[in-house]
């Protein structure tokens, strides 16, 4: 059996947390994890002390899980987490439900159909 290689998908919001726990369980113990946020090139992470808190918190809790975590920026959300993927041959994901969970333009539905062999796990919010 092959060794799980986890990505996480994280946003700027403390209660990502949850999703690095699921992730680290499903590692198994024997896995990797990684931990992964895409921000927009323009953007000002630190420019907004919340933002900033919560993606230092969100590193915390991605090193005491084990995982490292990756800030990508990039205007291409989509592109960027499926390259990430295929470079790391990713075997699972886990992100949390979209705001309109179902809809075909959804960031989720489209990486579903972009890696098939890839096991997605979404959480509800």
């Amino acid at each position: 059996m092959s060794v799980p290689k986890v990505m996480v998908c994280v946003t700027r919001q403390k209660t990502c947390e949850r999703l690095i726990r699921i992730g680290k369980k499903l590692t198994n113990g024997v896995g990797q994890m990684t931990v992964v946020h895409v921000t927009k090139a323009g953007d000002n992470v630190l420019g907004n002390p919340d933002e900033g808190e919560a993606l230092e918190y969100l590193f915390q809790v991605s090193k005491k899980a084990g995982a490292e975590m990756t800030v990508l920026r990039s205007d291409n959300i989509l592109n960027t987490l499926l390259d990430y993927a295929k470079k790391n041959k990713i075997t699972e994901i886990v992100m949390g439900e979209s705001p309109e969970p179902g809809s075909k333009n959804s960031l989720i539905h489209n990486m579903e159909q972009m890696l098939p062999g890839v096991k997605f796990n979404v959480i509800p919010n």
